[in-house]
């Protein structure tokens, strides 16, 4: 809810691209800065104590926004200042988060646990558009941001409800932060799985994360024909969109014990997603730009469980927090500065050309990958 009527509050302040992908950038900068630090942290304390900080920041600035947004006194630099610190808790709860999953469930059952909890996040990716649009035309646009920082409580209460064992922190003589960072670094360097793995998604992350930024402005200019109000068209495609996703987590969550051959089939769906990615660009009828972008939904999602299932079930519990966090700067950085330079040529161009030019790199990256070899180490997986 917060993301669709942020987007919206960015889209009415500037009515620029760039500036959504700045929005975009600046609220995952904090884990290009910070996260592999957090990482560290996520080896040496309590997880669920980091975790539940984290859901505090993150409440403040929810908090913040809907203040000045009430108060009729917000300016974007108030949004990009929020976003930022927002990030800040979510670059030290983040590891924290992934971090936990190992302890619940057994190993056998990680690609399915991964793949279902998913859903929880595009669960909310359907309901958050519906329910803002809503909110939005009764309550005004603060409720949605009053909303979202009282359901960071109820994440605190769920977290204080688990009761499977946590791995306990560290023990023993601490080293510096630096040197157990170092440590995490030298073991993904080292094992060219994780190497190939973090390079492919950074790409994935750069080319297809944009699709998503720019979905205020296919709503509101590109599918301007196409009937009704652009807030009521942005729902449908977020809507459509998290749909694709959850039953992309679903087909992974439901593979269970069966589910083998998981690089190639990453690989394979890479190349498909970089196609539905260029055909969401060229084609701009709105049937067909909901089925595409629920098409694209389930490879998104497809993609991000098989490559955190393989991170996952390679790395060893006293890397984990570490290792986690360099995957997650990965994913999570990737996708902002592909917004960031995607807006700029949006801008000069339009949204749909630089969508189509991302497809095709996307593809034709992956399908050298395939035929050069540079991706081997994933089809032995």
């Amino acid at each position: 809810m917060q993301k669709f009527a942020q987007s919206w509050l960015v889209l009415d302040l500037t009515d620029s691209n760039f500036y959504l992908g700045l929005d975009d950038f600046l609220s995952q900068l904090p884990i290009l800065l910070f996260m592999l630090i957090g990482g560290v942290v996520a080896d040496r304390y309590d997880r669920r104590k980091l975790l539940t900080w984290s859901q505090y920041v993150q409440a403040f600035t929810a908090f913040s926004l809907a203040a000045v947004v009430f108060l009729d006194i917000v300016t974007i630099w108030h949004v990009l200042t929020l976003s930022f610190i927002s990030g800040l808790g979510q670059a030290f709860g983040g590891p924290a988060y992934q971090s936990l999953l190992p302890s619940l469930v057994p190993r056998r059952d990680l690609p399915n646990a991964i793949a279902l909890n998913s859903t929880q996040f595009n669960l909310s990716r359907i309901l958050g558009p519906l329910g803002g649009t809503a909110i939005l035309v009764s309550l005004g646009m603060a409720a949605c941001f009053f909303l979202n920082g009282l359901s960071f409580f109820l994440v605190v209460v769920a977290l204080l409800m688990i009761k499977a064992p946590i791995p306990l922190p560290q023990s023993g003589p601490r080293r510096d932060i630096m040197t157990d960072l170092r440590q995490g670094i030298s073991y993904v360097r080292h094992q060219r799985l994780m190497m190939t793995l973090i390079v492919l998604v950074v790409i994935s992350m750069a080319l297809a994360m944009p699709l998503v930024t720019f979905l205020p402005t296919f709503a509101k200019t590109v599918m301007a024909d196409a009937g009704g109000t652009p807030e009521t068209r942005l729902s449908f495609l977020m809507v459509c969109q998290g749909l694709g996703a959850i039953t992309g987590a679903l087909l992974i969550g439901s593979a269970g014990g069966k589910f083998k051959h998981m690089g190639r089939i990453l690989l394979g769906v890479q190349f498909v997603m970089g196609l539905v990615i260029m055909a969401f660009g060229w084609f701009t009828t709105p049937l067909l730009s909901y089925i595409l972008i629920f098409f694209g939904g389930i490879a998104f999602m497809m993609l991000f469980s098989m490559s955190f299932s393989i991170v996952q079930l390679s790395v060893p519990e006293e890397l984990r927090g570490r290792v986690v966090s360099i995957y997650m700067v990965a994913v999570r950085g990737g996708g902002p500065i592909g917004a960031l330079i995607a807006g700029y040529f949006a801008d000069m161009y339009s949204a749909p050309a630089v969508m189509i030019f991302n497809g095709a790199v996307l593809s034709l990256i992956t399908l050298g990958a395939i035929v050069s070899g540079k991706g081997s180490s994933l089809k032995t997986i």
